[in-house]
């Protein structure tokens, strides 16, 4: 962590996190960014901090599919996710289906959608605000981006643990 992760926001000193979450609300992957940072280019980053152990082996890395918000839908998001045979789940704008459309037939098919995978998207939604029942999270008391990672980390870990089964 760098002091380059406190951005510059209306609301003064501020960081945004970039969560990656899996079915179950619990995170794979968290990139804290200044606060005025674009949602966009942060997508690669958070796929490639993913690594999920299994009982044998080296972790996985790639997941089947990744849904997200338009926000995320970019030709550079796009390529990536193809170029790593993942699923991509993120609807397509509106800007971007109508400069597609204006170029006529050099302007390619249409983005594929999943309508039904793309309705668990809330999953990071909900991520998110099991993260967030931490005040101190929420309401970001830290001063310096390494204690407010440290904490997301911590709350993380948490979130994993209770998922785990009981010890009888």
């Amino acid at each position: 962590m760098r002091a380059a992760e406190l951005g510059r926001s209306r609301g003064g000193l501020t960081s945004k996190v970039h969560p990656a979450v899996e079915r179950r609300c619990r995170p794979l992957s968290i990139v804290l960014t200044p606060g005025q940072a674009a949602d966009s280019p942060r997508f690669i980053p958070v796929l490639k901090k993913i690594k999920v152990r299994g009982p044998v082996g080296r972790p996985r890395t790639r997941p089947d599919a990744v849904a997200g918000d338009k926000a995320y839908s970019s030709r550079a998001n796009r390529a990536h996710l193809r170029r790593h045979n993942i699923k991509a789940v993120i609807p397509e704008k509106a800007d971007q289906a109508a400069n597609r459309k204006k170029r006529g037939r050099s302007g390619g098919r249409p983005v594929s959608h999943d309508a039904t995978l793309y309705k668990d998207r809330n999953t990071v939604e909900r991520g998110i605000n099991k993260i967030k029942e931490w005040r101190g999270l929420a309401t970001r008391y830290d001063k310096t981006p390494e204690s407010y990672a440290a904490g997301l980390h911590l709350r993380g870990s948490i979130l994993w643990l209770r998922s785990l089964p009981a010890l009888p």
